[in-house]
């Protein structure tokens, strides 16, 4: 046989493959790939135009205070709360946007895959917010920004954690990995996670928002243990 037929024997079935796996991502996966693509668009935005421009949607602890106190007597700014979700699409730098895609990705993808995108939305929104909320509640008086999807990223893992105690799930296949991944490796992965940033966070590490990504991920934990519906392809235990 000719070298080029059996090239063509062997490349067709993989071809196919292939294209199999990508429309069933684009169809499937659509909402978790508009998230990520939406993301990246904002960060294109921020170097396009500049921190000037993006400045009043970084969550700033001191001033949600400010603006919840100013609630109690009243006086509502809307704009100051709306930054505890707005600065979950927001990074500061490539490196913290691509790590923070990657693990959306893994872990936004099988909450899709299990609970379906409208949790998965929910999730985003309510574990960034979680993330942000314990963050201010930590740093009430402080002037830093903050900004990334790391709190929404943690509850993810938080989330995978809190479903894979509650039933037993089936062992998941993350693109493009060629084989699914046990769930309790997944889950050892979401604690080494967390435990990273409780050791950083002894340590007193500069720049990273540690109490954002411990808010979200218990937000994640409350959401996978308690409230998300039992994916179809999982079992009591």
């Amino acid at each position: 046989m000719e070298s080029s037929s059996l090239h063509k024997i062997v490349s067709e079935p993989l071809i196919h493959l292939m294209s199999t796996k990508v429309r069933y991502i684009l169809k499937e996966q659509s909402f978790m790939l508009g998230l990520i693509v939406l993301i990246s668009m904002v960060f294109g935005g921020q170097l396009l135009f500049g921190v000037d421009t993006y400045r009043p949607y970084m969550m700033v602890p001191e001033e949600v205070v400010t603006a919840w106190d100013a609630a109690l007597a009243g006086d509502i700014d809307v704009s100051a709360f709306l930054t505890i979700l707005s600065y979950a699409f927001l990074h500061g730098g490539f490196e913290h946007l691509l790590f923070n895609m990657l693990y959306l990705w893994i872990f936004g993808a099988l909450a899709v895959e299990l609970i379906g995108s409208k949790w998965m939305l929910v999730t985003f929104v309510v574990t960034a917010i979680c993330g942000s909320m314990l963050h201010v509640v930590m740093n009430a008086g402080s002037p830093i920004p903050t900004l990334g999807a790391s709190g929404a990223v943690m509850g993810f893992q938080g989330l995978y954690l809190g479903m894979a105690v509650r039933w037993a799930l089936p062992d998941p296949e993350i693109w493009p990995m060629d084989r699914p991944i046990p769930p309790g490796q997944l889950a050892i992965l979401g604690i080494i996670g967390l435990v990273m940033d409780y050791m950083g966070f002894l340590g007193g590490g500069l720049g990273v928002a540690y109490s954002a990504h411990l808010g979200g991920f218990i937000g994640g934990i409350v959401l996978g243990a308690f409230v998300v519906p039992m994916p179809g392809s999982a079992r009591h235990r």
